[in-house]
Parts: C-alpha cells; sequence; structure tokens
C-alpha cells in the first residue's frame, strides 16, 4: 500500500472512530447496530435532540458514508461493514479515549511513577470501546467456546458493558447470565443493553469487584459456565488474590463446569507487535499491572487446583484464552 493510501485509511479509521463515540454519547448506538432502517424521527427521541441537531448529525454520518439514504426522504440505513468499521475503530477508541488519562500524564507518570494512581480512567468508555474491540477480536472464539458446551447459568467476571453475555443470552434462549463488573457506569450500560435486546429477565447485573469472590462467591455458584475478559490480570498485584478469585470459581462451578479466561500476554511479536506493545506499556506503567507470560498463566490455574488447562490466541493482538474444566 503506497503512503496516500495509508493516509487516506489513517484518517477514516480516525473519522469513524470519533462518529461512533459521539453515536454512543448520544444513544444511537442502537439505531447504527440494528441493521435496520430507522428515521429522523428515532434519531430525535434517541439522542434527545432537535429535529435540526439530528438532521445535522445523521447528514454528516450519510456524507462519511456510515450511513445510506432509506427509502423514504427521512429514512436512513446502516452503511456496508457497520460492524467492521466499529471493531477497527475499536482499537482507536480504547487507545485514545479510554487511556485518555495515562497520555495525558504520561511524563508525569513516567517520571513519578507513584502519580499513576491518582488518574482515573472512565469506566464505561473503557468498558464500551472494548466491547467494540471484542466482537471480532475475542468475543467470536469465546462465544464459540462457551456456546458449544450448552450453559444453563453463565457468569460473565468483568462484564463491561454486557456485549458478550447479551450474545450469549440471546443464541441461548433456556440460558441465563450474570453479569458482574465493578464500574457503576458498565453495569448501567449493560443493563440497558439487556432491555434493548430482550434479555433483561434473563440476565442479573451485579455491581460489584470480582476480588469479592474470594470471600462471598454467591455470583458464580452452579455455574456451567465462568467467564473472566480482561479483568483478572487487575489483581496480580497481588497474586494470591487472583489465586483466591480461580479457586472460588472452580469450587462454586457446576460439576463439569469451566472456567474461561480471556486475557493478554506480554509483547507479543510478529503481527501482534504493536497493539500488544501498547496495550503492554500501559497496564504496567499505569495501572501497575504485569500481564503474565502463557506459561505463568497456566501456573496460576494450577496453583488454584486446576489440573489442566489450553491457551488458545484470539484476535486481538496479544490476546489469549485459557479454558480450564473442574
Amino acid at each position: 500500500m503506497n503512503l496516500i493510501d495509508d493516509r487516506e485509511s489513517a484518517a477514516d479509521l480516525a473519522a469513524y472512530a470519533a462518529f461512533f463515540e459521539m453515536a454512543e454519547a448520544l444513544g444511537l448506538s442502537g439505531l447504527l447496530d440494528g441493521g435496520r432502517p430507522f428515521t429522523l424521527d428515532e434519531v430525535t427521541e434517541h439522542g434527545r435532540v432537535d429535529g435540526r441537531g439530528a438532521a445535522a448529525f445523521t447528514g454528516a454520518l450519510l456524507a462519511a458514508g456510515l450511513l445510506e439514504p432509506g427509502s423514504h426522504p427521512r429514512e436512513f440505513v446502516p452503511g456496508a461493514d457497520m460492524a467492521g468499521r466499529r471493531y477497527r475503530a475499536g482499537y482507536v477508541s480504547w487507545s485514545l479515549t479510554a487511556n485518555r488519562p495515562y497520555l495525558d500524564h504520561a511524563a508525569e507518570i513516567l517520571r513519578e511513577p507513584a502519580t499513576a494512581a491518582g488518574h482515573r480512567r472512565d469506566g464505561r468508555k473503557v468498558a464500551v470501546s472494548s466491547s467494540w474491540i471484542g466482537s471480532y477480536g475475542f468475543y467470536p472464539g469465546v462465544v464459540e467456546e462457551i456456546r458449544s458446551r450448552k450453559p444453563r447459568r453463565i457468569v460473565d467476571l468483568g462484564a463491561g458493558a454486557g456485549a458478550l453475555l447479551v450474545r450469549l443470552l440471546t443464541e441461548l434462549p433456556g440460558s441465563t447470565g450474570v453479569a458482574l463488573d465493578l464500574s457503576a457506569g458498565a453495569c448501567a450500560e449493560a443493563t440497558a443493553a439487556a432491555g434493548r435486546a430482550g434479555v433483561a429477565d434473563r440476565l442479573d447485573v451485579v455491581h460489584r469487584p470480582i476480588e469479592s469472590l474470594v470471600e462471598d462467591a454467591s455470583p458464580v455458584r452452579d455455574a456451567d459456565v465462568v467467564h473472566a475478559g480482561f479483568v483478572l490480570h487487575d489483581t496480580l498485584a497481588r497474586p494470591e488474590v487472583a489465586e483466591g478469585v480461580l479457586r472460588a470459581c472452580r469450587e462454586s462451578l457446576a460439576p463439569g463446569g469451566t472456567v474461561i479466561v480471556t486475557d493478554a500476554v506480554p509483547y507479543a511479536t510478529g503481527a501482534e507487535r504493536a497493539f500488544s506493545a501498547l496495550f503492554t506499556y500501559l497496564h504496567a506503567s499505569s495501572m501497575n499491572v504485569e500481564l503474565p507470560s502463557e506459561e505463568q498463566w497456566r501456573a496460576l490455574f494450577r496453583r488454584a487446583g486446576f489440573a489442566e488447562v489450553t491457551a488458545t490466541p484470539l484476535g486481538m493482538p496479544g490476546s489469549r484464552m485459557m479454558v480450564a474444566t473442574r
């Protein structure tokens, strides 16, 4: 690819990320993701803006190619490859928006590492951008792994905006789920997403840190599958806590139940190297999280009582899916 094409591709990606972030803030993501035509009146209602504002924003989305004209003058159709564009834009949003406090204070954090604790990310922004990346980066592999087990009860630790559980409950109508997350904003978004998808009656949202499972494992009791997506590494500053969480999950599983951990390894190489390097560095420098190697992950599972663990690379650079059965 020549330099001009590279610049155009980067420009498109930046624009998509900005538009998707604005649409999310306006409450319009459901319309863009719905796969059906929608009207200007719906934009006005969902976005809580007047007709002039709705027309201006949809006009910009039309010009960007994110929307196409519908069959009526006030109707719009989501553009082609909406899901793929949102996935690719997710990397930009996670890197530059969700982690904004760490970027803005990068020099300060590097010079005085102790100051990192004073800079907090917006949990909802982290959850939303992570769900965009997850749509292709890790959800497909995890969904297939979970779906193949035909679970009746699924628990997602660090569920974020609830995208994984909402998808699973939609595809497994006989299943129930528990979404557990530390962020109140992420929990609110998970509740809203379940409502939009019509699965709210089968999803319990629990606002708690995963560390609390060491003392009270009731949210994971009798689960057929417990999934922890990019959250267990947050406990690794105290390895005994991470081990305790895994042990609590193993002891609480239904017979034959499975724990699936989707997480990352440090400084992956080859095609994974660039984003993996950013992910690794931000976690180490700004979150005080040293990502374990694949063998260190396996050792953690063994200490928690699991005899065998498999590890499979996923689409997001540096990500791995680790599966252990009781």
